[in-house]
């Protein structure tokens, strides 16, 4: 089977390594020239493609062609580019995917789709995004937009924050003052335990769905981090209490349900 990830970078490279191992012939995208060397040297057939709203950059259609599987895993970057229309983005895709041979695709979104609130409300699979900031809009009206076409079915993936052993919020946190927020539960997943769910989902067919991804455990902010930072002989961060925390709980209920699926590597 071929399958097209759009975005090999932190998540999406080593995905593709792991389906490779798998027996699936794998064609990964970069936007930067210098990592196309990279995926050759791991077989993985190498495209350098940019999305735009008006329009792209790359051989898109070569790069969706033959393949029957679709993994978008594009950050939305609205943090670093307030001006970013990553809707507009998947709009364009879009065109070019209903005139492939694609069949499924699967979406790498995020738990910022769920309102934070001073209730620290519970999230399933079942609760409808509310979202209010720009990026949460952004990502629910994309998350709509691929699940009403119906010319492939689509499967949302709500990854909660990404750890791994080259990323970790520790590191930008420590020392840090005033961070807000310090009761709200942490909602984080370790890089494996993402890769894992990704391949089942491939495996197992389990199409046209959401999933919630999320480490079952969720410490406060302000305890969990000052731990962290212990552990790693870091400057603890100060946390601002002057105001009442807002937050949420994510729960991955379906994961097991349909996948079968056991997190393995603890935040």
């Amino acid at each position: 089977m071929n399958i097209s990830i759009l975005g090999c970078g932190w998540l999406g490279f080593p995905l593709a390594k792991v389906l490779l191992d798998n027996a699936y012939s794998i064609k990964g995208s970069t936007t930067s020239r210098e990592k196309i060397v990279k995926l050759q040297e791991k077989n993985i057939s190498p495209y350098q493609i940019k999305l735009f709203a008006e329009g792209v950059q790359g051989d898109l259609t070569s790069f969706l062609s033959h393949s029957e599987i679709l993994i978008i895993d594009i950050p939305p970057r609205l943090r670093s580019d307030p001006e970013a229309d990553f809707t507009g983005k998947i709009k364009k895709l879009l065109s070019y995917i209903k005139k492939s041979s694609i069949k499924n695709v699967i979406f790498v979104s995020s738990t910022s789709v769920y309102k934070d609130t001073e209730e620290f409300p519970e999230y399933t699979e079942a609760s409808a995004p509310n979202g209010t900031s720009r990026a949460a809009v952004e990502i629910i009206s994309t998350e709509k937009m691929l699940k009403e076409t119906a010319e492939f079915n689509t499967t949302i993936i709500r990854f909660g924050g990404l750890l791994g052993n080259d990323r970790h919020p520790v590191n930008f946190l420590s020392g840090k003052t005033g961070l807000k927020n310090p009761k709200a539960p942490v909602n984080l997943i370790q890089q494996e335990d993402c890769i894992d769910i990704i391949t089942r989902i491939i495996k197992k067919e389990a199409w046209g769905t959401v999933f919630n991804a999320v480490y079952p455990n969720h410490p406060d902010k302000e305890s969990y981090y000052t731990k962290k930072d212990k552990i790693n002989n870091l400057a603890l961060p100060e946390y601002d209490h002057s105001l009442a925390s807002k937050g949420k709980i994510i729960k991955s209920e379906r994961l097991q349900e349909m996948l079968d699926f056991e997190f393995q590597h603890e935040i």
